[in-house]
């Protein structure tokens, strides 16, 4: 039998009514943490495949659509990005977008679950690649404690959670928001993956009003990523004084998916998702 009539297959429960299955080869690592369940396959369409708690977190083949979004949208709105926290992103790909500005000096990941981070590097050596870099600072620490004790510190904080359950629930909420904002310096922004705007329409009503209340400039974007719930996904940006649609110019080049007309055009809503967060 070969590999495409293999009937192993991971599949993973979106929500009550919807699912998205692939066909598997094998399973290359399983364990269960101090925080979650992690699992790594190998998969037919895909190649290897990154889950936590049953939900698909990256793949080989379309991760890079995630990390470049919401790594370079935020990023090229602020002029001169010099200090950078990543919250969550475990697996490294957002660091390593980061770090691809020449501006960045220094790159904080806040990691809760470094098996997360030792599992990235041995089975997504691509994505975690960046993990070494002088430049970047690993703390296995609780991000949203991180947040609440660096006040004025950061450029720009891009939240890079998991879905808004288990651990990661608190950085889906206002007070988190406030944190994020003490922590940002006087003219700082944040961006953070904000799920599907076909699935998760009261989580992204939720955030971008916390967001709104909390930032003087707030604006959704979007993406397209294949292993996500819908494929269609959402970024929600909170900036104290820069405006993601007064990007000019990209410093960054080395993207699959991002450049400059992608930034401009992903800022541009359905009519239905602008209903949605009331634009």
């Amino acid at each position: 039998m070969s590999v495409a009539q293999t009937n192993l297959w991971f599949t993973e429960l979106q929500n009550d009514n919807l699912t998205i299955g692939l066909r598997i080869e094998k399973t290359i690592h399983s364990e269960k943490t101090e925080y979650q369940q992690l699992d790594v396959y190998k998969t037919v369409q895909y190649g290897n495949l990154l889950v936590l708690d049953g939900c698909i977190m990256t793949t080989d083949k379309d991760e890079f659509v995630y990390h470049e979004m919401l790594a370079h949208v935020p990023l090229h709105t602020h002029p001169n990005p010099k200090s950078v926290l990543v919250v969550g992103g475990g697996d490294g790909g957002i660091i390593r977008e980061v770090i691809k500005h020449p501006s960045v000096e220094r790159a904080v990941l806040a990691e809760i679950d470094g098996r997360v981070v030792e599992a990235s590097k041995k089975y997504f050596p691509h994505i975690a690649s960046g993990l070494s870099d002088p430049r970047v600072d690993v703390q296995i620490v609780d991000g949203i404690r991180y947040v609440e004790e660096h006040p004025n510190e950061f450029d720009v904080i891009l939240i890079d959670s998991t879905d808004p359950v288990g651990p990661a629930v608190g950085l889906f909420q206002r007070p988190f928001y406030e944190s994020v904002f003490r922590a940002l310096k006087e003219d700082g922004l944040m961006a953070a993956q904000t799920e599907s705007p076909f699935i998760n329409q009261d989580l992204i009503r939720q955030v971008y009003g916390d967001v709104r209340a909390t930032f003087p400039i707030t604006k959704l974007y979007l993406a397209y990523v294949p292993t996500y719930p819908t494929g269609m996904w959402s970024f929600t940006l909170g900036s104290k004084k820069y405006r993601p649609q007064d990007v000019r110019e990209v410093r960054v080049h080395d993207t699959k998916y991002y450049n400059r007309e992608i930034h401009h055009a992903s800022l541009v809503l359905p009519n239905f998702v602008k209903e949605l967060v009331g634009e």
